[in-house]
């Protein structure tokens, strides 16, 4: 069997996309034929310490010299060339997102991010991206060479249709809080559209960027809507089932999605959709089935919720449309086969 070590930074339990991917490889590639094991890394990544750094390099030349490396982008691209040319290793990167497009880096950070991202990539013979966007960006922006990208999009887990509530509209926004997510963008939409009936639930770790969940916590309480946005935070499984069968319309105003995984989730319930075009989300959902808008467009975003919250016809169209895409989104197993054969060097 094809040995694979798959380098993965921090908890790998934690409720995030990226995670969520990485689990799933973890989970599926067995079956497959290759003995695929955890590499677990610091989870100071993306600003590790050089104690960490020391590590990261002691745990990856532990590995069989007949292994893959399998690295997740997280930690590959702010390894140091150095690090990267004394492993002699076949090295895959598993790029969910570029670091150096984060939203809230000082521009020094991002030049910083942009070197080390650009040569870490230079150094891995495949790189798996999770959308076509992402592929086209990393050829574009990080010279990465076409032929050697594989795009395995995230699988989504079949669903129920979604219920619905109808009285009051109720909107669902789901990921951790930070800026990247755009949530502020979002309190600030929906501020001056107090006289219609809707209520907001976002779904999320609020622990992964402080200063995000004050800023955000604050435009809410400017906006005089604390009665009405809730900050559920991590949730049970269970419990994101059932405000998802009671969702009427799901919001996503991310400034930047690699692939948005989320978006994928609300379409499998058949739910209405008002997203921004941030990144990869202007092809994740088919036009029929969001209205979407520019990412950080205040004006933007609100004209469409008014749009959909007050139009029962449209909301019906849009449910119908998302219905459908969300029947032919790919299955995990899918996901899997695409990593495979990116792993043993085959088309896909």
């Amino acid at each position: 069997m094809t040995k694979v070590a798959f380098a993965i930074p921090g908890d790998i339990s934690t409720p995030t996309g990226g995670y969520a991917y990485d689990r799933q490889l973890l989970k599926l590639l067995p079956s497959f034929g290759l003995e695929i094991s955890e590499l677990a890394l610091p989870g100071s990544f993306p600003d590790p310490s050089p104690a960490d750094l020391h590590e990261t390099e002691r745990v990856l030349a532990a590995t069989p010299d007949d292994a893959t490396l399998l690295i997740d982008g997280l930690a590959l691209g702010a390894m140091p060339s150095e690090i990267l040319d004394r492993l002699d290793r076949r090295i895959i990167a598993m790029v969910h997102h570029p670091l150096a497009m984060e939203t809230g880096l000082s521009p020094e950070r991002q030049r910083e991010l942009r070197i080390s991202e650009t040569a870490a990539l230079a150094r891995a013979q495949h790189v798996i991206v999770s959308s076509p966007t992402m592929a086209r960006l990393l050829a574009a922006e990080f010279g990465v060479a076409t032929e050697r990208i594989t795009v395995a999009e995230p699988g989504t887990d079949p669903a129920p249709k979604a219920s619905g509530t109808g009285t009051p509209i109720q909107l669902l926004s789901v990921g951790a809080i930070s800026h990247r997510k755009g949530y502020e963008v979002l309190a600030e939409a929906l501020a001056p559209l107090g006289d219609l009936d809707w209520r907001l639930v976002i779904v999320g770790a609020k622990d992964r960027d402080p200063d995000a969940v004050a800023s955000l916590e604050t435009a809410i309480a400017n906006a005089g809507l604390i009665e009405r946005i809730h900050l559920a935070g991590i949730i049970m499984p269970a419990t994101l089932q059932r405000y998802y069968d009671s969702t009427d319309v799901f919001v996503m105003p991310s400034l930047f999605e690699g692939y948005g995984m989320v978006l994928a989730e609300a379409m499998a319930r058949g739910l209405p959709i008002v997203c921004t075009t941030g990144g990869a989300a202007a092809e994740t959902v088919p036009d029929e089935a969001a209205i979407k808008v520019p990412p950080g467009d205040v004006q933007a975003l609100g004209a469409a919720l008014v749009r959909v919250i007050s139009d029962r016809k449209l909301r019906k169209r849009l449910e119908k449309a998302s219905w459908e895409a969300g029947r032919q989104l790919p299955t995990w197993n899918e996901t899997a086969r695409r990593v495979f054969a990116a792993v043993m060097d085959m088309k896909a």
